[in-house]
């Protein structure tokens, strides 16, 4: 608490903490959510297996709506990262180096992770235990990384968004927009695996409302959500025609996105071809959220209106020293809570199970409902003791970040890593250590698609596939080492 409250008398007056504040309730929501609709049952052999039970309750799919805020988090993205670049880049840091701090941050406690999978695993095959159980396991823990891969591929891109963005303003996330629109357009009149471009385009397109949703803010004050930092400038004017529009977060700009985002997602939802349940439904041929489809899209333009609507009141609640304190002790771990929470899942079936008291009442029956209650309190038990072990790795990772860029801002040497040595500099030092930074972020990704593509029921006895397992250990060690200044010197 002491350290909270520290933090939090050390928060600049212009930070953002509304953003902070929705960060911390969009992953809230994901590992409420991904709790309720579990359905434990067994199988023919009396095992325990776990899935959605949204198929069973078709009743529940207009409550998506609100369940539904990875657009959220996305948007918060690219809002942050947006704010983060601009501050760096006025002091002085390059864009390789601002992504590889903005790595370290993601693939740390997602490396952790990792390791204790693989690392299960390895003891469990060693133990006797069928490679397929051991996959089956670990692909449940892993369910979390799909997101990760796609904001992998996101975060990269944020230097080349934000330079379109400058130049063409909301037309970059209307024409990414219609690229899903596209998508869509293809699945429907041909294989699925045409909209596949939309993982890419679509969460692209919300990021890209963030970093429009930054530029409008930078105006209101300098809202960096992150350590201190010298305002952002204000967009350059299209050459030779007046500056791109700004993104209106007036309240009357709020309640037309609200409405008008809603009416077009009832339409496109009930006129229209799309299903109305926005999370993922075994069996329906076409998914909202996997890839992001145009009725995902105008759902995200009514959560925007919602979010412009309730920012003044939210902003006065977070002037008040507890509130904030709660938010800043979510957010040092937002990133373990969400990737250890399928795992906190696992370990309590197992554990009831072991015991003998593992409950199976049919999906949506008074009995299951009623057990939503208990099931959800003892997952939120397990989930803080897993956190109490694996938050430090993540709340390490910010504190130096933090430190290394207020030790920038206030003027130290600046370059490639967050522990303020010096830049590569021009020339072909550089050049190869932005290639590598792309090498390490694309082996990342490969390993992560990799991993979520591979069947659940294959037989892998380190339960992550093994190719996968080391793509991604050389990625991450690549972004280490140049984080750490190699390569940077000659």
């Amino acid at each position: 608490m002491r350290r909270l409250r520290q933090l939090a008398a050390r928060t600049p007056a212009g930070r953002q903490r509304y953003v902070d504040l929705l960060r911390a309730l969009a992953i809230g929501m994901v590992v409420l959510g991904h709790w309720a609709v579990a359905a434990i049952g067994e199988d023919a052999t009396g095992r325990p297996t776990g899935r959605s039970a949204l198929p069973d309750l078709p009743w529940a799919y207009p409550l998506t709506w609100l369940a539904q805020v990875m657009p959220v988090f996305f948007l918060v993205g690219g809002y942050a990262n947006a704010a983060s670049l601009t501050a760096r880049r006025a002091a002085g840091v390059d864009a390789t180096a601002w992504l590889l701090d903005r790595g370290a941050r993601l693939l740390r406690p997602t490396t952790a992770l990792l390791l204790v999978i693989a690392g299960g695993a390895a003891l469990g095959s060693l133990a006797g235990v069928e490679a397929t159980l051991v996959r089956t396991v670990a692909w449940f823990a892993t369910i979390p990384l799909w997101f990760l891969a796609a904001y992998l591929i996101v975060v990269p891109l944020t230097p080349v968004m934000y330079a379109l963005h400058r130049r063409f303003g909301l037309l970059v996330p209307l024409a990414l927009a219609a690229l899903v629109v596209a998508g869509d357009v293809g699945r429907a009149l041909g294989p699925a695996e045409l909209a596949l471009p939309n993982y890419v385009f679509g969460w692209l397109a919300v990021h890209q409302l963030g970093i429009a949703w930054r530029d409008a803010d930078a105006g209101r004050h300098d809202a960096h959500p992150g350590p201190p930092a010298a305002p952002a400038p204000r967009p350059a004017a299209t050459r030779g025609g007046p500056p791109a529009r700004r993104l209106p977060q007036s309240r009357r700009a709020g309640a037309v996105a609200l409405l008008g985002g809603l009416a077009a997602t009832v339409l496109l939802t009930t006129v229209g071809p799309y299903p109305v349940a926005m999370l993922n439904v075994p069996g329906e041929r076409l998914d909202n959220a996997a890839p992001p489809s145009l009725a995902l899209l105008t759902l995200t333009t009514a959560q925007f209106g919602l979010i412009l609507l309730l920012r003044g009141p939210a902003e006065c609640w977070l002037r008040r020293p507890r509130p904030w304190q709660a938010v800043i002790a979510v957010n040092m771990v937002v990133l373990t809570v969400f990737l250890w929470h399928l795992t906190a899942a696992i370990l309590l079936v197992g554990a009831l199970d072991a015991a003998g008291k593992l409950p199976t009442p049919p999906v949506g029956s008074a009995a299951w409902l009623a057990w939503r209650v208990p099931w959800v309190l003892m997952l939120t038990v397990v989930l803080a003791a897993l956190v109490a072990v694996f938050g430090p790795v993540e709340a390490r990772t910010a504190r130096t970040g933090s430190a290394g860029s207020t030790r920038r801002t206030a003027g130290a040497p600046t370059g490639a890593a967050a522990s303020g040595r010096a830049p590569a500099g021009p020339g072909w030092r550089a050049t190869v250590r932005t290639a590598l930074t792309a090498a390490g972020f694309a082996a990342v990704v490969y390993a992560l698609v990799v991993n979520a593509e591979t069947p659940k029921s294959a037989p892998e006895p380190l339960g992550i596939p093994a190719s996968a397992l080391v793509a991604y250990l050389a990625g991450a060690g690549t972004l280490r080492l140049l984080r750490s200044g190699w390569g940077s010197r000659g």
